[in-house]
């Protein structure tokens, strides 16, 4: 079964998701066209060669590279772009950390973002705002950089050319405000979908020998 690869794979209801400003401004592309790294490339010849993702839209998160491209249902690439992930290296998640979210009361080992295969769903979070949930008992989503003391450092780190100033989150996938209006919200925001969270410490081959052993 997949959800019991160590802790390191999951499915779940839920939703969460990223992009890089100039990707999104332009014309989509065929799924499989260079887009990602050579993990990403190969998650996505399989989720072309199976189906996995059942005709509905993706999204694949590189926490390795930080970044997050987005796919509609037919695998073609809506965008792409840099996100910030977990402050933590880790591709598990801890018992009670979704509870321990809402309240502020979360350890700085428990910020990490869980690796694995994700059913989400859009959804709102406690003030309103429209997110995608890709596990909602962990309290982990998708959502855009939100204004206050850390929107400026947030915003630098994204426009940084270098993948390891972005761990700056709780273990949400955090993507720029423009990103997650023009690809997210459109693409993930108004259905259900797949997310695929690459690994960070673990073998990407081992994420895919569950993945096909489901």
């Amino acid at each position: 079964m997949l959800a019991r690869w160590s802790h390191g794979l999951h499915v779940a209801a839920g939703g969460l998701l990223c992009f890089t400003a100039a990707a999104a401004a332009g014309p989509p592309s065929a799924v499989l066209a260079g887009a990602g790294s050579a993990d990403a490339q190969r998650l996505l010849e399989w989720i072309k060669r199976t189906g996995d993702h059942r005709g509905g839209p993706f999204a694949v998160v590189d926490k390795r590279n930080a970044r997050i491209l987005v796919y509609d249902g037919a695998g073609v690439l809506a965008g792409q772009s840099p996100a910030l992930l977990g402050a933590t290296r880790g591709d598990h998640t801890l018992a009670g950390v979704g509870r321990r979210t809402q309240t502020g009361d979360i350890g700085p080992d428990e910020r990490t973002t869980p690796a694995g295969r994700f059913d989400a769903v859009p959804g709102l979070n406690l003030g309103g705002e429209p997110i995608v949930w890709v596990d909602y008992t962990s309290a982990f989503a998708i959502h855009r950089v939100r204004p206050g003391a850390a929107e400026a450092p947030r915003r630098r780190r994204l426009a940084s050319a270098s993948p390891h100033d972005n761990r700056a989150s709780s273990g949400c996938v955090v993507v720029p405000v423009r990103f997650y209006e023009q690809v997210v919200q459109r693409v993930l925001g108004k259905y259900r979908s797949v997310v695929y969270v690459l690994p960070e410490t673990r073998r990407p081959g081992e994420f895919m020998t569950a993945l096909e052993q489901q």
